[in-house]
């Protein structure tokens, strides 16, 4: 192969490899997003920590009767 080929094939595999990272990127940012702390109450832990306090009071709706 030439010089130009291998340059060619280096600059194809760079490409696909920038690719790659940008993509993983947004979903890394994205799931980040989800499990933050910043999330605006809409995180999965804060979703959960509703719900456990929702099941606490069920709990002493029921424990009451």
């Amino acid at each position: 192969m030439e010089a130009q080929a291998w340059i060619a094939l280096a600059v194809g595999v760079i490409a696909i490899l920038s690719g790659l990272y940008a993509a993983m990127k947004v979903v890394i940012r994205s799931i980040m997003a989800e499990i933050g702390p910043e999330a605006n109450g809409s995180s999965i832990k804060e979703q959960v920590n509703r719900l456990e306090a929702r099941l606490d009071h069920i709990y002493t709706i029921l424990l009451e009767r």
